[in-house]
């Protein structure tokens, strides 16, 4: 997991830039979104609502070429606005007209329009850029994968800097056409509908794809390689596109074992979440070092690691709960991480539950059984775990827990409607972990405030009373380990992001 911080005294100064001189004058936009845990992430004072990104990427030299077109409205009178973004820039156009532009910081693409743009003002903006992702370092790190035949951004909470440029938070989503040309024997994977697979002279492919729903940034996937392609729709006619890097060795079977379920583990959860939010689904393994997973939007990225020990269907149903829990409905901020990642660990308790190999409430008796009251576990808050801890295992097992204790004491019928009318009431939008509680106390008639306090942000293990009502290791009596709980640990490093400063799960 990366964590990005800034000395307070340059964060101060940063956000000096955006005070204007006058009410009546247009202003610099703000150099982050207001993001506490992140504060240099995303921009002030403009929307995007579409990314057109037209790319040239070589696999022998990681050197991409690329043109990046943004739709935005500004939302205060901007004398100049920010993007996030990495690569050197060339030129940029905003409304026809260039425009001049600087960088500051790491990340900052700093862009001054000919022309100040008023409040309520369409904006097109377009950035030619040109480098190589790998050797670009934001904050101490790279979030490019370069593998043996080629390159691939996935990472959280941040990737869209290494490959194009953006308001680069969650709290702006957006549409997205993504144009790649790579040489013959390439393919290049993103995300949604491939919509057309064209040659380019004799030597190039291209190769476009479409996401239709609004997107976060850091959901936004690139992979090119030497892919092996698999296609397949759900039962009910939704496109299924897999990827599988031609060089993943003894991983390759538990890797397609486990993926090629996708269609089958989508179809599943449309009973559980309701029906499914996107225009595709699938899955990718490119051949990479890491040991993590990410739900990036209709085509999860998985790092062959995670099918080290044969198939893994549990970081399927995870990634897969996500294209609801976290990608349709998106955090307003990050401290809001339970709202993606308790309900992703709760689906895989449930699947276990399916499968016959240990119910959720068993594996929430013997993930509470697990944990002393002196364990620093309870010590991390689910509802605001801080960025240092913001994938703590406590906000997977605490944070499912939270749903078991909520899912006792409103009762089956009224939680099953919950997991069901949440996504569909917030689709497509951004909610904060306040917006659920209440939410689930609106939808059950209960008041369930003093029951998130406890599971979601006591820096201690819930007491005997709170466990009994969660009907959490009944009468004291010992745990024992479901079936399923060595697989489900076995994703505890899902989000482990392979930073030298990573917490490890």
């Amino acid at each position: 997991m990366h964590r990005r911080l800034i000395a307070p005294s340059a964060l101060a100064a940063s956000l000096l830039l955006a005070i204007p001189a006058s009410a009546a004058d247009h202003a610099p936009g703000a150099p982050g979104i207001g993001d506490p845990y992140y504060p240099a992430s995303g921009n002030g004072g403009y929307d995007v609502s579409h990314y057109d990104l037209r790319l040239k990427y070589q696999p022998k030299t990681d050197l991409l070429e690329g043109t990046a077109t943004l739709l935005a409205t500004t939302t205060e009178d901007l004398s100049r606005f920010n993007l996030d973004f990495g690569l050197k820039v060339s030129e940029v156009r905003v409304n026809g007209k260039k425009a001049e532009f600087t960088t500051s910081g790491d990340q900052e693409l700093e862009i001054t329009p000919a022309t100040p743009l008023p409040k309520g003002a369409s904006a097109t903006v377009v950035v030619r850029y040109a480098g190589k992702p790998s050797e670009v370092e934001i904050n101490g790190y790279t979030a490019w994968h370069r593998t043996p035949d080629g390159g691939i951004a996935a990472q959280e909470p941040e990737s869209a800097a290494w490959w194009f440029p953006s308001n680069d938070h969650p709290l702006d989503k957006a549409t997205y056409d993504v144009s790649v040309q790579v040489p013959n024997g390439s393919k290049a994977i993103s995300n949604g509908v491939l919509q057309s697979e064209n040659p380019v002279g004799s030597d190039w492919t291209r190769f476009n794809w479409r996401s239709d729903k609004p997107q976060a940034t850091y959901l936004a996937t690139l992979a090119v390689g030497k892919f092996d392609i698999t296609t397949d729709t759900t039962e009910g006619g939704l496109p299924v596109l897999n990827a599988y890097s031609k060089d993943l060795g003894a991983n390759d079977g538990a890797a397609r074992a486990s993926i090629e379920r996708t269609a089958e583990v989508t179809d599943w959860l449309t009973e559980v979440f309701g029906p499914y939010p996107f225009n595709a689904v699938g899955g990718y393994v490119p051949n990479v070092t890491s040991g993590y997973a990410l739900e990036t939007q209709t085509r999860p990225f998985y790092s062959p690691k995670q099918f080290a020990n044969g198939s893994n269907v549990s970081v399927v149903v995870h990634e897969i709960a996500h294209q609801w829990y976290g990608d349709s409905i998106s955090l307003k901020g990050w401290k809001d991480i339970w709202v993606n990642e308790g309900f992703a660990r709760y689906s895989q308790w449930l699947w276990s539950e399916k499968e016959g190999e240990g119910t959720a409430q068993e594996l929430a008796d013997y993930t509470y059984a697990q944990h002393p009251a002196d364990d620093e576990f309870w010590t991390v808050k689910p509802g605001d775990p801080g960025p240092d801890n913001q994938f703590h295992a406590a906000v997977y097992d605490r944070g499912a827990l939270a749903l078991q204790a909520l899912r006792g004491e409103i009762g089956d019928k009224a939680f099953f409607e919950i997991l069901k009318g949440w996504p569909a009431e917030n689709a497509y939008g951004n909610a904060d972990v306040k917006d659920f509680v209440a939410y689930a106390e609106k939808a059950s008639g209960k008041p369930l405030a003093g029951l998130f306090d406890t599971w979601l942000y006591q820096a201690s293990k819930p007491s005997a009373p709170a466990a009994d009502a969660a009907s959490l290791a009944r009468s004291g009596a010992k745990a024992e380990r479901p079936k399923s709980w060595k697989q489900i640990a076995r994703t505890n490093s899902i989000h482990d992001h392979d930073h030298d400063h990573d917490h490890d799960h």
